[in-house]
């Protein structure tokens, strides 16, 4: 199963997809599946905390429920903790890491 990343570039605050093996370095925003929440919660919280479509928000929902996480956000650390409490304002589990 193919990896799926968003890289969201300074500049314009959008993200944009990477999948595969190109490997990013630099700071990342870990989502983690729970069975607390509905796909329809997860998504519309990743489209507020990462600026993503619904239908992105939706994928990468997916992604997490079926690999147990998933990689949402890369970028500056203060930019990816933001994004962390975004997610965790609805009691989502997640991790910032280098």
């Amino acid at each position: 199963m193919a990896s799926f990343t968003l890289h969201v570039p300074s500049s314009t605050q959008r993200p944009e997809t990477t999948t595969g093996s190109h490997l990013k370095t630099g700071w990342r925003t870990i989502l983690f599946n729970c069975d607390c929440h509905s796909f329809h919660e997860v998504a519309a919280q990743l489209v507020r905390a990462i600026h993503c479509d619904y239908q992105r928000g939706l994928a990468l929902a997916n992604v997490v429920h079926l690999t147990g996480s998933a990689t949402v956000f890369w970028g500056p650390r203060e930019s990816c903790e933001v994004v962390a409490e975004t997610l965790g304002m609805i009691g989502l589990r997640v991790s910032v890491s280098e």
